[in-house]
């Protein structure tokens, strides 16, 4: 893996604008992050090391990663394990029958909100055992965008996910850093750094409503190259009672190609 400075601020510089518009973490604060393996927690987890241990926020913070195994057959968690130890972490590996749950007892047409709701029950519930007061999850400013599609073509509701919200039943808060950045620079990202990416062995994977919204914005995009930067600049600066604040750092959304 190799660092090149200028092309890193691409990166990091969207990650701290969204952690201090939306005060995410604390001094003293243990962030544990929900590690899937994907892509996502993948650059989630390097890219907040890297700010950690840079002072990129100006004070000190804990990490803990913990990832959750579904109960699929033939996952290998072993690159995830080491690349967690070698930014100097122990991977929190927690045993569930999520699988199970979801495919064979429940056998679910749609399984996505059961087993997402289990995921994110045992999860929250784990970091609060380990000590963390955030819970941070690599969603990013195209799932932003497709939450809001699905809310509004599917429930008539203009929202989209918070970028950070309190869990009463655990007392942890859920944050989102990655808010500001692209899929697209993502998956830029972990090519250049060989970042590792577990398989995901769920059945419905890629055939869920999301891919349809996924392509959907797609289309939305070819015509108008700037819609994911005018999502954040309309969201932030709307009404009060939207979920995102209006008082926040001037700034654009991600840089462009």
């Amino acid at each position: 893996m190799s660092f090149v400075k200028k092309d890193n601020q691409r990166y990091f510089n969207p990650m701290r604008r969204a952690i201090l518009n939306h005060d995410m973490i604390q001094p003293g604060d243990k962030v544990a992050i929900g590690m899937s393996g994907g892509k996502d927690s993948t650059t989630l987890l390097y890219l907040l090391d890297t700010i950690k241990k840079q002072q990129r926020l100006g004070f000190d913070f804990d990490i803990q990663p913990i990832t959750l195994d579904m109960g699929f057959a033939g996952v290998d968690l072993a690159p995830l394990q080491a690349f967690v130890e070698m930014l100097g972490y122990q991977l929190e590996v927690v045993p569930t029958n999520i699988a199970q749950v979801v495919f064979d007892i429940r056998e679910e047409r749609s399984p996505c909100s059961l087993c997402a709701k289990l995921r994110r029950g045992i999860l929250y519930r784990r970091a609060q055992e380990l000590g963390c007061q955030k819970v941070a999850l690599g969603h990013h400013l195209d799932d932003a965008i497709e939450t809001y599609f699905m809310n509004f073509l599917f429930h008539g509701q203009l929202a989209s996910f918070e970028p950070k919200s309190y869990l009463t039943k655990t007392g942890v808060t859920l944050i989102r850093p990655l808010l500001y950045i692209e899929e697209k620079e993502i998956i830029r990202y972990v090519k250049r750094e060989e970042l590792p990416v577990i398989f995901n062995p769920c059945p419905v994977d890629k055939q869920t409503k999301r891919e349809e919204i996924k392509e959907f914005v797609g289309t939305i995009a070819q015509q108008y190259p700037d819609v994911r930067e005018k999502f954040i600049m309309g969201m932030e600066q709307g009404t009060p009672d939207n979920f995102w604040q209006k008082s926040l750092v001037t700034t654009k959304a991600t840089p462009k190609n």
